[in-house]
């Protein structure tokens, strides 16, 4: 019971309730928190009417009484609670949900990954039920209860069912309280940047700022200004001092994406950072000194680099301290449909819209092998959202190459065994003729792991040529 007390602290009293009501909520509240649920009490129109102290304990004390009177999504996010979030519309339309997760974030405190209970009240009142109350939304921390498996999860802008993926976000949850550096891998398109902003969000840096950097998207001198600024007179243009990102980050974290392609005279100094926390600005000899975290990504194989000398072996192990390898989206295709409907709601509440996938569309998208990712998912839903004639995207409202693509990969190939082919380090020679061109490209790109740039250099073909020839073949 002393334990109970110290999580519960019933504020003033409501007086728009009854004494009955008041005292009734006040027993619900205890006895739920004796098994460390949360709960939040909606009107009608989704405002918060009642909500458990217990949740002070998740952001902070006070946060209960500031929560009186604001809808839900300012506490669980729009994408389940807005106006087309699918939460929202399974209470409209009377049914449960049980076993989904959000992340639970108001004000300045630590948002919290939850599981969420949400149902309508039932229909029968008496004197004790506080007539306002429509729908009632129960919370405990996600770690634990299990979580259901077709439920999909909200996390800090991740929106995911795979077992792959919900293993990234227990590792990100690992890693709260943590400053160590983070190297994320994945493919063009993957959310690494997502990802990355997940662990700034809830980390204990997260009041302070995420500043990205795109390591190949600058030369070399200008790359190394962007990162640690100049001074006045330091080369040409230069007519003021410049704050370089590691300044901006030092009580934040700062995020070096594409960092396989930073030069080497750039991976010293990086190197020099991530071991005393230290450097210069362009064209000053005085000592600076940055406390930003270091999140790193690329969609190249680093050990490829390292094997080429393109990369410090130091460095590398520097950056690769807590290694995060996201999958490409054909690897976990539970994860299209709730990204796709996510994306969706996302795109039309921008442009006051109203759209459904059709089940026929989705079945298409489910297809497909998605080469570019969640990127290329998010273009193709906006595509639809722009070209569909009526409210119910249809499949002929994809693109044309989805359609195609996604009715060829029922006949896709299977890998033959390891023994089938050797894999020749590099040819020009023309292509051989289909059959053996299929085993040839299988082994090839088995041997490199699907990844495209990396087989195509080993056949000795361009990326398009490439990709060009494996639809052809559909090799998907």
């Amino acid at each position: 019971m002393a334990r109970i007390e110290a999580l519960v602290h019933p504020p003033a009293a409501d007086p728009s309730i009854s004494d009955l009501t008041q005292a009734a909520l006040h027993g619900i509240t205890f006895a739920l928190a004796s098994v460390g649920r949360a709960f939040v009490c909606l009107d009608p129109s989704f405002r918060i009417v009642h909500v458990s102290y217990l949740i002070d304990q998740l952001l902070g004390v006070g946060t209960a009484a500031q929560l009186r009177g604001r809808l839900v999504e300012e506490l669980l996010g729009s994408e389940l609670f807005g106006p087309r979030g699918p939460l929202r519309q399974a209470l409209l339309d009377g049914q449960m949900r049980e076993g989904w997760r959000a992340t639970l974030r108001f004000g300045s405190g630590p948002p919290r990954l939850v599981s969420i209970t949400a149902a309508p009240m039932i229909q029968e009142r008496n004197d004790i039920c506080d007539p306002r109350v429509m729908y009632l939304v129960l919370l405990r921390p996600a770690e634990e209860e299990q979580v259901c498996p077709e439920a999909p999860v909200y996390y800090s802008g991740v929106v995911a069912c795979s077992p792959a993926m919900q293993r990234i976000f227990r590792l990100v949850e690992t890693l709260q309280h943590s400053e160590a550096t983070v190297l994320i891998t994945g493919e063009s398109g993957t959310g690494k940047e997502v990802v990355a902003r997940a662990i700034h969000e809830r980390s204990t840096r997260a009041g302070g700022p995420f500043i990205a950097v795109n390591c190949g998207a600058l030369p070399p001198d200008l790359l190394e200004s962007e990162l640690f600024g100049h001074v006045r007179g330091a080369f040409t243009g230069a007519v003021r001092d410049r704050v370089g990102r590691f300044e901006l980050a030092s009580q934040g974290t700062l995020f070096l994406d594409e960092i396989g392609d930073l030069p080497p005279l750039l991976q010293v100094k990086l190197l020099r950072v991530l071991q005393e926390r230290q450097y210069e600005r362009v064209g000053e000899s005085s000592t600076r000194t940055t406390n930003a975290r270091i999140v790193a990504a690329t969609n190249a194989d680093l050990r490829v680099a390292l094997r080429e000398g393109r990369l410090r072996e130091d460095l590398y192990y520097r950056l690769c301290v807590v290694p995060i390898d996201v999958p490409p989206l054909r690897e976990r295709r539970e994860d299209i449909a709730p990204l796709a409907m996510s994306l969706l709601n996302r795109i039309t509440a921008q442009h006051g819209l109203m759209r459904r996938i059709s089940p026929q569309a989705m079945r298409s998208l489910l297809d497909y092998f998605w080469p570019g990712n969640v990127r290329e998912l998010a273009n193709v839903i906006e595509y639809a959202v722009a070209v569909a004639k009526m409210e119910t995207i249809l499949p002929e409202d994809l693109p044309e190459e989805i359609r195609q693509l996604a009715h060829a990969s029922h006949r896709a190939y299977a890998p033959p065994p390891p023994s089938a082919c050797l894999l020749p380090s590099h040819t020009h020679d023309p292509l051989p003729p289909p059959d053996a061109e299929v085993k040839q490209l299988l082994a090839a790109l088995e041997a490199n792991r699907w990844r495209r740039a990396e087989t195509a250099r080993a056949l000795g073909l361009s990326r398009s040529t490439l990709w060009r020839r494996m639809r052809e073949l559909n090799l998907v």
